[in-house]
């Protein structure tokens, strides 16, 4: 029995039981209900705002093409993706345990920024400056990458994302050979032979790591197999929307 209502105020006679109100005819029952119901679950199947918002934060820098792209400018683009597409499926396809990449014209390229990584990082102590061969190795392409992105340059980038998965297969043979050190280095010497020359065992026995040399190679090489299958895609996707503005 409600006395009054409480969506008009109507005011009902203390010896009426009407379950709705005669003025606006609001059902009482229903309305005590919806007031005291207790709130559904979160949809978990619905995308977080913050994800949504940061993919469209990023989408301009990965995905735009230039909209005054000429025909010539998208065929050379398509030549260049053949070329890096053949190329890295044979670095795909190669020995990352054994020294095959070392005869690769990408590791002389890949060398000159190792070595200049031991100088440049050497004003921060004694492990970074062996750590800061392979860590210059694969920052320059990451860099290269970011200074496209900003130019909106996203095929380049792309390339760019080619070069930081081809410069970490270059990596995994020096890894897997961090136990041995039977790998020829710079200086036609083996690390076995002259103690404190091979940068992966010493970064790996001062981390206490050595014995997992051969783990830390193979997850490395299948790190950069996807990498260079993301960057095919990122450029085979980029060359579509190319194709799609020239018409």
């Amino acid at each position: 029995m409600y006395s009054k209502c409480p969506k008009c105020g109507y005011e009902n006679s203390p010896d009426i039981e009407d379950k709705t109100c005669p003025r606006c005819g609001l059902i009482f029952d229903k309305w005590l209900k919806n007031k005291y119901k207790t709130k559904s679950p979160i949809n978990t199947h619905e995308k977080s705002p913050y994800a949504v918002s940061f993919f469209q934060i990023i989408k301009p820098y990965l995905f735009a093409v230039p909209q005054n792209i000429s025909k010539p400018r998208l065929y050379v683009n398509l030549a260049i993706y053949v070329i890096f597409f053949i190329w890295g499926w044979s670095f795909i396809l190669a020995n990352h345990y054994s020294s095959e990449l070392n005869n690769s014209f990408m590791h002389v390229i890949n060398l000159v920024f190792h070595e200049a990584g031991h100088v440049i990082f050497r004003l921060l102590g004694q492990f970074m400056s062996i750590l800061g061969g392979s860590l210059l190795q694969l920052l320059v392409p990451v860099v290269f990458m970011f200074s496209f992105l900003q130019r909106k340059d996203t095929f380049a980038a792309s390339i760019m994302l080619w070069w930081f998965a081809q410069s970490m297969m270059d990596l995994v043979a020096y890894i897997d050979d961090a136990q041995r050190q039977e790998m020829w280095l710079l200086g036609g010497v083996q690390g076995k032979d002259l103690p404190g020359i091979h940068d992966w065992n010493n970064i790996l026995s001062q981390a206490g790591l050595l014995e997992y040399s051969h783990g830390i190679a193979v997850s490395f090489s299948w790190l950069a197999i996807l990498v260079m299958l993301v960057a095919f895609g990122w450029s085979g996707y980029l060359l579509s929307k190319m194709r799609k503005v020239t018409g």
